[in-house]
């Protein structure tokens, strides 16, 4: 997994008055915990541009001067009218201790039941695994090529000696509902539609995604 380096400062004093002080600042008030103790410091509000908006899922490696900890994301709250980052938990990470992460889904590749009308559900944009840091992977790429109406993708198919899904296995991840205008079409008639002729009238995914 792709790891994004935050420069901060560790902070001596954690009342509200200092916590107000830098965010006034245009800092944000952190804390990493999973070590001996928490350990508290500040960075500017645009050193986590790339880790929080973004749909990736990235590791941290916060450099606060005389040392570097290791860890990820686990709570961030923002400010409920200017949508500024408050606060951020972080939890650090050892090589040889499992963490439990929430990993984004992509979909690759284009539905024939889709083609034919259907409705695309994309259930599970996220899944939570468990897994030892050098394990996490960055996402589950999920290949609906093949995906026909009626049909499913479920956590069963993603299942992975490297980390542990924290999800029951039939779990839907993505499916392709009937829809009223939809034509279900046997393999022949599914493989004559995959030409220009069908792509021409091929209603948008992205538009069907919930």
């Amino acid at each position: 997994m792709k790891s994004i380096t935050i420069k901060g400062s560790e902070r001596e004093s954690v009342g509200k008055k200092s916590t107000k002080a830098l965010r006034n600042a245009g800092m944000v008030p952190c804390v990493v915990y999973g070590g001996d103790k928490p350990l508290h410091f500040s960075a500017p509000e645009l050193a986590f541009r790339d880790l929080v908006y973004t749909a990736a899922a990235h590791t941290v490696e916060i450099d606060l001067g005389d040392g570097k900890v290791r860890a990820i994301m686990q709570d961030i709250q923002f400010h409920p009218v200017t949508d500024r980052i408050l606060h951020i938990d972080f939890y650090q990470l050892f090589d040889d201790k499992e963490v439990t992460m929430d990993i984004p889904v992509r979909l690759q590749g284009n539905s024939p039941g889709v083609r034919n009308g259907g409705r695309l559900l994309f259930r599970k944009r996220k899944l939570a695994i468990k897994a030892l840091p050098d394990k996490l992977p960055d996402f589950f790429d999920v290949d609906i090529s093949k995906l026909k109406i009626g049909e499913n993708i479920s956590v069963a198919s993603l299942l992975n000696d490297d980390f542990n899904i924290l999800h029951p296995d039939s779990t839907t991840v993505v499916q392709v509902k009937m829809a009223r205008t939809a034509v279900v079409a046997d393999d022949e008639e599914d493989e004559e539609g995959e030409g220009e002729e069908g792509a021409a009238e091929t209603p948008s995914e992205e538009g069907a995604q919930e």
